[in-house]
């Protein structure tokens, strides 16, 4: 053993090339954490905001709530685009090769393909580019969905839904129910059509409850999970949320990723001046309305939320329209914006109706509507003021319905205020429109209008609220830019090591502490975990070891490819089996690892491999062997023939054990060991 350690300890490489370029800035916990240390936040609101990040709380405004807390850190902390929209591994960043011959299950949204096809509309390109992709590219497909058309029982039986998409994908797709021996039909389905179509997910309580036992059935057999729902990300879901666990890859879909860009551009403060007209009513939507005055340079207020503005600033409102739940929030957003600076627009003059007379409408001023008089929509001299104030922005948001909620025909101000956002559409300006109403009066002005349209506002108002999106977080994390190095590491030149499944961090700390010439990066899933180890690397000042919250499986390649030095060894210790089905085994070492590894590993570089399960390793050595691409061979022991037999190191090479190996050895039980040695290229 003593051979194997001297040769390992003392390694010594020249630096080559990185393989691969990133593209922008690198944002993770650790910066948030000093985002949250150094920024303007109070130390209550660093308390609160930190169970925030770790703990997956959720901001609600409840009766309990401290609504000045709320203003206090939408000014101070504007990091929330990272918390609830981090970057996610997408279709558009996964190798194609890797789809190959790949069992994919697809979450698509078959009620916008449903619902357009009763409009005898196209449907959305979108929703179904991305099965034409992962069809063409070789992959298996499994579809799933929870559908509902109303008023159209036709439109929810599974066998006219799949005889639908085969038209519209020009591809057979075979309908299956999910019933008593699934993975058996499952199976037999598979070799006879390369797309199947699950039964309605939404007859099940079980996705409801988001049943692990459900979700591990609903994958039987699926390697990779594509989420092209992004409108449900809201929910926690067995098909969203609980198939994650049991797939080695988990990413968004093209349709998925759109919506979630359409949705970054909200919080986005790129262009100036920039400002958001909101309709609607103000409940429930406080903390997303002082999240907007934090990021907006003014707010226009038109529908039923215009009067509890208009009741904060102490300007007459009929009471019958003054929501009570809604008066201390409305108290805190009119401070808020005064202490920012930001503009408030309120209506000037409304268009009322009367019961009585239900064909005559009349022009009120703001202040002085009779009694019996209700507002319908907004007026000539509010339009006006307006059209003069959003001339100006280079960037608008419209989220709501103009019209009030006392009005039961067509606003005729949303009609002209949609002419005036499309014109300005036209003209270098950013539009961004939210809420199915928003959505079509936009679209009535003109077939070909240059704007971001989501038609679901709920998830945009809980995206604001600063609500965990759960579907969006189950998603793998991606790095498809290039990290900041230095900021991590003292000396970036250094050799680096990679521990896949780094845990609880105690083997990599100990390996940083004796290796001073090295640079050490663990990658692990659990992001508690890496909190953990985050906090031990900040306090102990550490400088050649740091940890990333990620699926390795997934994201290794486009970590690790460009950092600036050598790749020397990667570690693979222990990785968790699941013995409940086989299938469900050992689902980190797969292909898309291997070859990466493979192909980042510098010559002579080395890949160290142990588990105390002997099929586990049985297995990672023939993955390794099989999709090595040739360049890696077994490294023996030369003082130890029993190496020889069958490639097991007796002895760890490292002089340092893993917590998990420390206690099997205590107990008495093998470990087996496997170390690969990376050839040069004249090898």
């Amino acid at each position: 053993m003593s051979y194997v350690l001297e040769f390992f300890l003392g390694y010594s490489l020249p630096r080559i090339s990185n393989f691969h370029n990133g593209c922008t800035k690198f944002q993770d916990l650790q910066q948030i954490r000093l985002r949250l240390s150094y920024g303007k936040c109070s130390a209550v609101q660093k308390c609160k905001k930190i169970q925030f990040l770790q703990q997956g709380l959720d901001l609600e405004l409840a009766d309990h709530a401290d609504l000045h807390s709320f203003r206090e850190e939408a000014e101070a902390c504007d990091g929330r685009e990272s918390d609830i929209l981090p970057h996610v591994q997408t279709l558009r960043n996964f190798p194609e090769e890797e789809l190959v011959g790949k069992v994919v299950m697809v979450r698509l949204d078959l009620t916008i393909l449903l619902r357009e096809q009763k409009k005898r509309q196209s449907p959305a390109a979108c929703v179904i580019s991305t099965i034409k992709y992962l069809h063409k590219a070789g992959a298996k497909l499994i579809l799933i969905s929870n559908w509902s058309v109303r008023a159209d029982s036709q439109l929810l039986k599974l066998d006219y839904v799949a005889e639908f998409l085969s038209s519209e994908l020009e591809q057979k797709v075979i309908p299956v129910e999910f019933g008593s021996g699934f993975e058996q039909s499952l199976m037999e389905d598979r070799h006879k059509s390369d797309i199947l179509l699950l039964e309605n997910l939404s007859h099940f309580k079980q996705e409801q409850a988001n049943s692990s036992e459900f979700a591990r059935r609903l994958s039987s057999g699926v390697d990779i999970f594509v989420n092209d729902t992004f409108f449900q990300s809201h929910k926690i879901l067995a098909s969203n949320v609980g198939i994650t666990g049991f797939c080695y890859a988990s990413i968004a879909g093209f349709h998925f990723d759109k919506q979630m860009s359409q949705l970054k551009k909200i919080i986005e403060m790129n262009k100036r001046p920039y400002f958001a007209i909101v309709g609607g009513n103000l409940t429930g939507k406080a903390a997303a309305l002082l999240f907007l005055a934090s990021r907006c340079d003014g707010l226009v207020f038109v529908g039923d939320a215009a009067f509890q503005i208009m009741h904060a600033f102490g300007l007459p409102v009929p009471m019958e329209l003054v929501e009570q739940e809604s008066l201390e929030a409305a108290h805190v957003l009119v401070e808020a914006a005064k202490a920012r600076g930001v503009q408030i627009i309120l209506p000037k003059d409304f268009w009322c109706l009367n019961d009585y007379y239900p064909s005559q409408m009349k022009i009120f001023a703001a202040n002085h509507i009779m009694d019996g008089w209700k507002p319908v929509d907004v007026g000539p001299n509010t339009l006006e003021e307006m059209i003069s104030v959003l001339s100006r922005c280079k960037k608008i948001l419209w989220i709501g319905a103009v019209k009030f909620s006392s009005s039961h025909q067509e606003s005729a101000g949303a009609s002209n205020l949609a002419a005036m956002l499309y014109n300005l559409s036209q003209m270098n300006c950013d539009l961004i429109v939210v809420g199915k109403q928003a959505c079509e009066t936009i679209v009535g002005k003109s077939c070909h209008v240059t704007a971001d349209m989501i038609e679901n506002a709920s998830i945009v108002w809980e995206c604001l609220k600063g609500r965990k999106l759960h579907g969006l977080l189950a998603l793998d994390r991606a790095y498809p830019f290039e990290l900041n190095w230095d900021a991590l590491y003292a000396n970036t030149t250094l050799p680096l090591v990679v521990d896949v499944g780094s845990g609880n961090g105690l083997f990599l700390t100990r390996m940083a502490k004796m290796r001073k010439d090295w640079n050490f990066l663990g990658l692990e899933r659990n992001e508690k975990l890496v909190r953990c180890c985050l906090d031990h690397v900040s306090q102990s000042g550490m400088t050649n070891g740091y940890f990333i919250a990620t699926n390795a499986t997934s994201t290794f390649r486009s970590i690790v490819s460009s950092y600036p030095g050598d790749l020397v060894l990667v570690l693979i210790q222990c990785p968790n089996p699941d013995f409940n089905k086989t299938e469900h085994r050992w689902r980190m070492v797969q292909r898309s690892l291997v070859e990466a590894i493979a192909d980042l590993v510098v010559p002579d570089g080395k890949v160290f491999l142990q588990s105390d399960v002997k099929e586990v390793a049985v297995r990672m050595k023939k993955e390794f062997m099989k999709y090595g691409k040739g360049k890696l061979t077994v490294m023996h022991d030369l003082e130890d023939i029993t190496s020889h037999q069958d490639g097991w190191l007796n002895q760890n090479p490292f002089g340092i054990r893993s917590d998990w190996e420390q206690h099997v050895i205590e107990r008495g039980a093998p470990m087996y060991r496997l170390l690969l040695l990376k050839s040069s290229p004249s090898g």
